[in-house]
């Protein structure tokens, strides 16, 4: 072994110049070396001669390799690189090494001995890659593998596990007390203790780590389906055995704080989870079906939300409507769209950029999603006779100059929004319709006069959201004729997806907007008093320069940002 016997004297060398260890030190854990075997920098470590720390010090200070440490989260492996099949967790395992991010054919590996070269030399063999070594210390290697391997190999054992278990009893389950805010690694921990609960905090740690939005867990008659809402598309996920359904919803219910003996009844619920100190919060609904209850867990991670509008995917022609909306003194914005189309998220990016202590911004939500600071959050509490409406009236006497509602659903609370908007106060919320100009009729049809509606609007505000395209493997072509034509196409080469590791070989990573932003004008006014039709207020907003959903669908397809059949397929019917 002469290539690692001369690594190991460089070591020696390196600890000796930086005065760590005396040559007597040296030449003792060299001796142990050529009697029991192992690595010189292990063995010094073992003997009390120095620390881990001070060793991966002396190397990265000698030989300018870079030091990284659990402490500064720069041992975390890059998501969606495929790593842990390049690098198998056995082998990690065995030699104390943990991929971190690739790039090309150039492969960065945290070693505990970087000057290893048969290691070095087998690492290219296994990944194909030229290997670029980082420092670590191997206490630090061992957790973070722990960390990147354990999570789906857990999940897949807890899931198989699951056939062997005999049902749970729930009434037992029902004991466990669990506090509001939930640490997942240290249940995880206990996860011996109680399989059921290990599964459950399983089913939510893989669904936070492939950054999936929703969660189902629905029973039939034989077996569970389990799926998770990735980037707006569900996946089915292996499930757990169907036995274990009751114990698994009762389990969710506790945390929830719901009514486990109730199941003929829908139910709502919400608690907290906190992975690396990031919190989470999941919302969990509930409804009986033939063969049980059917959960939806919605998780909303807020260190992964982007409050700012320049990011959120608007074209500058359209953010520039929105901000000349959003800076009047008074009047009605309306945000529009399906359930999941990002609405809430572009409102506090609105709230976001007009805070200030100059003004005094009030919320009425259901829920309240994101915490603001330096904004006045109210919650819905229907219970207690808390809705929009009651709400919206006492925001009137707190003297405000903006006021968010989380949803208009009847005619009380949009009459009151109006006769804010009129009265002076900037009001922004959101309908559920299909496009910008439907909003408009939808306001009337619920019984708001359009005498009143015409004078105070600002602007409306349509979107959806569509799957970017992974970077790393989308694949250009040229569009057929039939395309160019159909679609009107103006770029000779689009992308279509492909699929990779790093996006799961889905082909797609992300989603982002794609909007239309109706300003309300004169000549809309006048269409308003009309009650014209929402056709005809289109056709006009449209010849006065709105880009409809449609059209800036189109624009990602020419950008390479999406491809044409995600963007046909969000924006289908539009035009």
């Amino acid at each position: 072994m002469p290539d690692n016997r001369e690594g190991y004297l460089k070591l020696g060398e390196i600890l000796l110049k930086e005065g760590l260890i005396t040559a007597r030190q040296l030449e003792e854990a060299i001796s142990v070396q050529r009697q029991k075997g192992g690595r010189l920098g292990e063995i010094m470590v073992k003997l009390g001669m120095i620390k881990e720390e001070q060793i991966v010090g002396a190397l990265d200070k000698q030989l300018s390799i870079p030091y990284f440490s659990s402490g500064t989260a720069s041992l975390k492996p890059a998501p969606d690189q495929g790593l842990e099949r390049l690098v198998p967790q056995e082998f990690a395992f065995k030699n104390a090494v943990i991929p971190l991010s690739r790039t090309l054919r150039s492969l960065t590996v945290a070693m505990a001995d970087p000057l290893d070269l048969i290691l070095i030399d087998n690492l290219r063999k296994i990944t194909g890659c030229e290997i670029n070594p980082v420092i670590a210390t191997k206490s630090d290697i061992t957790k973070a593998i722990v960390e990147f391997y354990g999570k789906s190999a857990m999940f897949n054992e807890a899931v198989e596990a699951s056939y062997a278990l005999k049902p749970v009893d729930t009434a037992v389950e029902g004991e466990v007390s669990v506090d509001q805010e939930l640490s997942l690694d240290k249940l995880i921990a206990r996860a011996e203790e109680a399989p059921v609960v290990k599964l459950v905090d399983l089913i939510i740690r893989q669904a936070i780590d492939e950054h999936a939005s929703d969660i189902h867990i629905e029973p039939f008659k034989d077996k569970i389906s389990l799926r998770y809402r990735i980037d707006g598309k569900l996946y089915e996920i292996p499930p757990p055995a169907r036995h274990l359904h009751v114990s698994i919803i009762s389990r969710i219910k506790i945390l929830s704080r719901m009514d486990i003996a109730e199941k003929r009844l829908p139910q709502d619920g919400a608690f907290l989870v906190k992975i690396d100190e990031r919190p989470i919060d999941i919302r969990v609904s509930t409804i009986p079906t033939i063969y049980g209850e059917k959960i939806v867990m919605r998780l909303l991670d807020r260190s992964q939300v982007v409050l700012d509008l320049n990011l959120l995917g608007f074209d500058p022609s359209q953010l520039e409507y929105i901000r000349k909306g959003i800076s009047a003194p008074y009047g009605l914005v309306f945000l529009t769209g399906p359930t999941g189309s990002g609405k809430t998220t572009t409102l506090y990016a609105i709230l976001n950029e007009i805070k200030g202590a100059a003004k005094n911004i009030i919320t009425i939500e259901d829920p309240v999603e994101y915490k603001l600071e330096g904004i006045n959050q109210v919650q819905v509490k229907p219970e207690i006779g808390l809705t929009f409406a009651t709400a919206l009236r006492s925001f009137l006497r707190q003297d405000p100059d903006i006021m968010l509602v989380g949803e208009v659903r009847d005619l009380e609370t949009a009459q009151i929004c109006i006769r804010s908007a009129l009265t002076g106060h900037l009001v922004l919320s959101t309908l559920h319709t299909n496009d910008a100009p439907s909003a408009v009729t939808r306001l009337m049809d619920i019984g708001i006069e359009s005498y009143m509606l015409g004078p105070s609007l600002l602007a409306i505000v349509a979107q959806r959201l569509v799957r970017k395209l992974c970077p790393d493997c989308k694949e250009a072509y040229e569009p057929n004729q039939e395309q160019i034509k159909s679609v009107n196409l103006k770029a000779e080469l689009i992308y279509r997806a492909r699929g990779c590791s790093k996006c799961n070989k889905v082909g797609y990573r992300g989603r982002i907007c794609v909007a239309e932003v109706m300003v309300i004008n004169e000549e809309i006014r006048d269409l308003i008093n009309q009650k014209a039709s929402f056709q005809r207020i289109r056709e006009v907003a449209k010849a006065n320069g709105m880009s409809t959903l449609y059209d800036s669908a189109i624009k990602k397809v020419e950008k390479g940002i999406t491809s044409l059949e995600e963007a046909l397929s969000v924006t289908l019917g539009e035009e």
